[in-house]
């Protein structure tokens, strides 16, 4: 389904320069009168020219304005079927409100992530893992909780397939890649040095690089072939990155999934394999 666009403009909108910026929030403030629109009315309207509402929609990963139109008209008429946004859990809520407020935000961050999740993104992230001949996992800190799930999938499936949960263990790994071989790099900020630095050493060495990072611009997503995006806005209790987490799992467990589908023949004995190798350590 085509929808997300209020989504993805409020992801990025603190990293637009001012005029894009300006065009945005005329967008957030009036998305009703704006897919009425043409773009030549929303610069006028916005008070910018219409070469920045078409750079606006390219740093959307959108295809052009009318994409983008189309889009907040589905935001529109599926507004009243929400869950109703991200719950604010303050210090001191009973375990009923935190439940609640938990569940609901996990679940909305899943949904917002369905909405700037690119299907061709995917494809091309399955092909690529798909024809690879070694597999270079790559997260720091929280973000290798993720990279961790992934290698434990595609092992399990008889990929060759590393992760290292050290910056040196990433980076020698990193320079020994080959054209072939796929870097996987996972940061929600899109900022963390380590990971560019790998990723960067793999680039170099031909390999192409997949990145999973909130939406928007980050210099993670700039060294990237293959860009996979999250959107999660969390609020004040960020300590354990929880919704977004939940959405990155939820994003490697589509790719993943994919990539099973599509290797069924290969992947089925395999999978049984391991089932039975697992179920008699369990025995003993």
């Amino acid at each position: 389904m085509l929808n997300g666009g209020l989504i993805s403009i409020r992801a990025i909108l603190d990293q637009l320069h001012p005029s894009e910026r300006k065009t945005a929030e005329f967008i957030l403030d009036n998305p009703r009168d704006v897919v009425q629109c043409s773009i030549q009315r929303l610069a006028e309207l916005s008070g910018v020219s219409e070469a920045t509402v078409t750079r606006l929609c390219q740093k959307l990963n959108m295809k052009g304005f009318q994409e983008l139109k189309m889009r907040i008209a589905v935001d529109l008429s599926s507004a009243q079927t929400s869950s109703g946004g991200y719950e604010e859990i303050r210090m001191g809520e009973s375990v009923d409100n935190i439940v609640q407020a938990v569940s609901n935000n996990n679940k909305q961050s899943i949904d917002d992530t369905i909405a700037v999740l690119s299907i061709d993104e995917v494809n091309k992230a399955v092909d690529a893992l798909s024809a690879a001949r070694r597999i270079n996992i790559m997260g720091h800190g929280a973000s290798f909780l993720i990279a961790a799930d992934l290698q434990h999938k595609l092992v399990r499936v008889g990929r060759w397939c590393e992760a290292y949960p050290d910056f040196h263990g990433q980076l020698t790994s990193a320079v020994t890649m080959q054209p072939g071989d796929v870097a996987f790099g996972i940061s929600y900020s899109g900022k963390t040095i380590e990971i560019i630095e790998a990723l960067t050493e793999a680039k170099k060495q031909g390999a192409t690089v997949i990145t999973l990072t909130k939406y928007g611009l980050s210099p993670v997503a700039e060294l990237a072939d293959i860009r996979l995006f999250t959107n999660s806005a969390e609020q004040n209790i960020r300590s354990g990155a929880t919704a977004s987490r939940i959405a990155q799992l939820n994003v490697i467990d589509i790719v993943y999934t994919a990539y099973a589908s599509r290797q069924n023949e290969q992947v089925i004995p395999i999978l049984e394999k391991t089932r039975i190798a697992i179920s008699r350590t369990r025995k003993n």
